[in-house]
């Protein structure tokens, strides 16, 4: 499963919280790619569902990661 910046994007607006199956659905009906289709079918089918797309991809960069702080140059 290799997930990027742009496949997670179409997940964005996802209707959070969402189970495995209902990922999969979503994606297919607003027309991801299908490397989005085959990672969301590697997740663990879990009782819980999944809240966000930090859940799925824990390394999703947040605008934290992308914060310039002026004061430290």
């Amino acid at each position: 499963m290799i997930w990027t910046v742009e496949l997670a994007a179409y997940l964005i607006d996802a209707p959070w919280p969402a189970s495995r199956e209902e990922l999969i659905e979503y994606s297919e009906r607003i027309g991801t790619p299908y490397e989005v289709i085959d990672n969301l079918k590697e997740l663990e089918d879990s009782d819980e569902p999944y809240e966000n797309i930090e859940d799925i991809w824990p390394d999703y960069p947040t605008e934290e990661d992308f914060f310039y702080n002026e004061d430290e140059f």
